[in-house]
Parts: structure tokens; C-alpha cells; sequence
């Protein structure tokens, strides 16, 4: 099988609004420029999407167009590390989808589980 042919089998087996990177399928294939081409050409077919540099993922086709992927779909690398949690959505845009209230949210909260302490110059700066 291609590489190309491999991706395509692989990608219509996902769920729509699955965010994906080149590096889910280089354990597969071994060469990466091929699959970051395959994907670029998918790109450019409209069987999938491009969400920023590196990411994609499959839209959901609707009679309004395509639909954006789900929040935490497109922070889910922020939320985990090697399978483990280590943090989660919070903010106006959860307090939303939960029907705790009516305001719609520009930006993406996400609370951090560590935190880190940094001294700087006599100031203290918490990295959350």
C-alpha cells in the first residue's frame, strides 16, 4: 500500500472533527516529507482541512459549509501529555456548552493542573 493510499484509508476511518498531525502517522510511515505531501494535497482536494501549521482535521460537511472542530478537539495537546491529563477547558465557552449562561466566548480558557514558579528580577510570575 502507499503512502498516500495508507493516509487516505486512515483518515476516512476517523470521525469528523478529528484533529490529527502529520506525526500520528510517521509510526507507520517512514517517510515524513511523503506523508506531509500526501496531506497537503488532501488539503488542497478539500478532503480535509487545515487548522494551523501542522494540524489538521476532517470537516463535517453541513448545507452551511464546513463546521470548525470541537474546542477541546483543537487544545487537546495542551490538555494531555503521554496520555495523562494535565489540564482542562474552563471559562465562558464551557460555562456555555454546560447552559450556565448565554455569553459566547472569543478565546479559550484552559486551566493548567502544575503550575510553575518562576523568580524573575525580584518579581514573581506564576505560570498557570
Amino acid at each position: 500500500m502507499k503512502t498516500a493510499e495508507y493516509i487516505a484509508f486512515t483518515i476516512d476511518r476517523l470521525p469528523n472533527g478529528y484533529v490529527f498531525t502529520y506525526a500520528d502517522f510517521t509510526r507507520e510511515v517512514s517517510q515524513k516529507e511523503a506523508v506531509i505531501k500526501a496531506l497537503n494535497r488532501m488539503v488542497t482536494s478539500g478532503k480535509i482541512a487545515k487548522l494551523s501549521k501542522g494540524k489538521y482535521y476532517k470537516p463535517e460537511n453541513t448545507p452551511f459549509g464546513n463546521l470548525q472542530p470541537n474546542q477541546a478537539q483543537v487544545v487537546k495537546d495542551l490538555l494531555e501529555e503521554n496520555g495523562k491529563i494535565t489540564g482542562y477547558l474552563t471559562g465562558y465557552s464551557i460555562y456555555n456548552h454546560l447552559g450556565l449562561t448565554t455569553q459566547v466566548s472569543n478565546t479559550i480558557q484552559i486551566g493548567k493542573i502544575k503550575f510553575a514558579l518562576i523568580l524573575k528580577e525580584n518579581a514573581i510570575q506564576l505560570l498557570l
